[in-house]
């Protein structure tokens, strides 16, 4: 699974990135714990980089996708890529 690709943004009391998987995915979490998920589920990036799984039903009973004013979903570029100030997504309150 290519995580370099842009991700949505997603919002609780925090804004976090997330993309739905589409086929199994195992993996140990900088913590030590082992993360995970069946197709369907979400994996869930902090704005700390920490990633986490989180089962479909959660995720979508949790979560609200941003938009933009054009009725598009906000998308946001994962943390360290380049792109230009006016280029970049900024969700406002």
């Amino acid at each position: 699974m290519n995580f370099e690709n842009q991700w949505p943004v997603y919002r609780t009391r925090f804004l976090v990135r997330a993309r739905q998987l589409t086929q199994p995915l195992v993996f140990t979490d900088i913590l030590g714990r082992e993360q995970s998920g069946q197709v369907g589920d979400y994996i869930v990036q902090s704005s700390d980089g920490m990633r986490r799984i989180t089962p479909q039903a959660l995720f979508e009973d949790i979560y609200v996708l941003m938009e933009q004013n054009d009725g598009t979903s906000a998308v946001l570029a994962p943390p360290g890529s380049r792109s230009a100030p006016e280029n970049r997504t900024r969700a406002s309150h």
